[in-house]
């Protein structure tokens, strides 16, 4: 039995994105409360939201190709 692909490229890369948005603001919010300084939140968001984006997207592409966990399916 083969595996079936459970998501697309796009896919990925839509969740990617809404994550991203996500986790950057509730990182921009905790360096705001540990610093009250509002740049410095900006800066640590700006860097982070670039670097996870691309460890984000690689993770998911990698584990895209990984069948373990997957119900198999069979071709017709």
């Amino acid at each position: 039995m083969k595996y079936k692909a459970a998501e697309t490229q796009q896919r990925t890369l839509i969740k990617t994105i809404s994550w991203r948005i996500l986790a950057t603001l509730t990182t921009g919010v905790l360096v705001y409360a540990f610093t009250g300084n509002f740049t410095i939140a900006l800066e640590v968001g700006a860097v982070e939201v670039v670097a996870k984006l691309i460890l984000y997207y690689l993770h998911e592409r990698g584990w895209s190709i990984i069948p373990w966990g997957r119900a198999k399916t069979t071709e017709k």
